[in-house]
């Protein structure tokens, strides 16, 4: 399962959207990864921010039981089921 959780992580980060606010900071999201967002300085700042958002709202989903979008063909509601 580590391997799937990579490449789900991996694919749900290829889907990453960044835009540079009036604050010339960056803001990042996930589109369908409701709550899942970043701002920091840098876009690289930003990304690795955002990895972290991803990772903790996927346990937390994980743990009660919500499910996940599809990622990629990577369905981790099949696995965690």
């Amino acid at each position: 399962m580590t391997m799937t959780l990579t490449s789900y992580i991996k694919a749900a980060m290829k889907q990453a959207q960044f835009e540079r606010l009036r604050d010339n900071s960056i803001y990042g999201h996930i589109p369908d990864f409701e709550g899942v967002w970043a701002q920091a300085k840098t876009q690289a700042a930003c990304r690795r921010e955002l990895q972290e958002v991803l990772e903790d709202w996927m346990l937390f989903r994980l743990k009660h039981d919500l499910p996940l979008p599809v990622v990629a063909d990577l369905d981790l509601n099949q696995i965690a089921a």
